[in-house]
């Protein structure tokens, strides 16, 4: 039988990469608006990859505290049917954006140890969906896509009033047990199906997506 867990391939930069995660079932594809990421896209190049992405298929605008200008010019020009909130943003600022645009707003939720979950409840309040995923070091450039998942124990069983899903760290070898200790229904890969950063590799998404709808 096949699970019903949906995946999201994230940071995806090019036509290839899109179709080899469409092709392998993923239920998002992510388009990353953040000059600092090697993930990054131009709201042209964006524009070009969304149109591409068949029905059915939500495309998500990963940004990272973005101003009104910068989410005017996406919004305008992108088809898109999810932002995701990746920044420091708050709950006042969620709200506003999501009312501001009348899309469904994703909030990234950093996660290291029991005294982040408490977040997790606020955002569950203004978001319509969480993003649960690995907190970035304090040194670190990138608010996600590092690579590092966090201990998935923590949120075992635990629930939010809104979907979720489960991000940081996540490989074609380590979902499926991500997924059994979490159970979660939906999770969250960049850097874990990558040859190099930015990179996505076609074999990694199929294999990420067949652990993923295999748990």
């Amino acid at each position: 039988m096949p699970s019903n867990t949906r995946v999201k391939i994230c940071g995806l930069r090019d036509a290839a990469s899109l179709h080899a995660a469409v092709d392998a079932g993923a239920a998002y594809v992510g388009l990353v608006f953040f000059p600092k990421s090697p993930r990054n896209v131009s709201i042209e190049e964006a524009t070009v990859l969304a149109q591409a992405v068949p029905p059915g298929v939500a495309k998500v605008a990963l940004v990272v505290d973005a101003d009104a200008t910068l989410l005017d010019q996406i919004t305008a020009k992108v088809p898109l049917d999810i932002l995701q909130l990746h920044g420091r943003e708050t709950p006042e600022r969620v709200a506003e954006i999501r009312a501001r645009y009348g899309l469904p707003v994703m909030k990234a939720v950093g996660v290291a140890d029991e005294s982040d979950l408490a977040a997790l409840d606020v955002y569950a309040q203004v978001a319509d969906q969480l993003l649960v995923d690995a907190k970035p070091p304090k040194d670190a450039v990138l608010p996600g896509g590092n690579g590092l998942s966090f201990d998935w124990r923590l949120i075992a069983g635990r629930r939010w009033p809104v979907p979720w899903m489960l991000a940081g760290g996540l490989t074609p070898d380590t979902v499926g047990e991500a997924i059994a200790l979490t159970g979660a229904a939906q999770v969250d890969v960049s850097s874990g199906v990558e040859a190099a950063p930015g990179v996505k590799d076609a074999a990694l998404i199929a294999a990420f997506c067949a652990a993923a709808q295999a748990s």
